[in-house]
């Protein structure tokens, strides 16, 4: 392949690629290819891209970004997918897609700078809290010992609403109100 051909295919790559810092790397070697278009349809309708990728020179467009991690599972036909909310909606995606495509290979899978390598560590990543879920978990943590102060505060303030509304409704009828004590 001459420097120029290679010099397009980078540059396709960086087009394609853009400032993603976070991606997954599988094979759909072993699919026919109505079941690779099957595939990227699916995911595409969540925004998730696949690009097969030239092991070398995805690893020398990859050197010193985000995505460097993964230069040591780009072995044999490789594709990069990549986008959605985040890298672990992808593998949430790929590994939901198993079942209907199972020629697709998990080879790994890259989250700030943490490498999630083979089938087992996309999987553990796909477990992961996405971004939005993470925020929500913080928030929630943040505002759960408020509530409970609330409602502590809350709970004798209401017994003693109640109290007064019983002897309200209770003088209203002209009874008499016992002494307590």
């Amino acid at each position: 392949m001459s420097k120029t051909v290679k010099g397009l295919i980078e540059n396709d790559y960086s087009a394609k690629l853009g400032d993603t810092s976070d991606a997954m790397v599988i094979s759909i070697r072993g699919m026919k290819g109505i079941a690779a278009t099957k595939l990227r349809r699916k995911l595409a309708t969540k925004k998730i891209k696949i690009v097969v990728m030239r092991n070398a020179l995805a690893r020398k467009k990859f050197k010193g970004t985000g995505l460097e991690g993964l230069a040591s599972i780009l072995t044999g036909p490789s594709a990069l997918a990549f986008g959605g909310a985040s890298v672990v909606e992808v593998a949430r995606e790929i590994v939901d897609q198993l079942k209907d495509f199972p020629g697709l290979e998990l080879k790994g899978a890259i989250l700030d700078g943490t490498l999630f390598e083979g089938d087992k560590g996309v999987k553990e990543l796909s477990k992961y809290p996405t971004k939005g879920e993470a925020i929500g978990q913080v928030v929630t943590l943040m505002v759960s010992p408020g509530k409970k102060l609330v409602a502590q505060l809350k709970g004798p303030g209401s017994n003693i609403a109640g109290i007064i509304a019983s002897i309200e409704a209770k003088l209203e009828k002209g009874e008499a109100i016992a002494k307590v004590g």
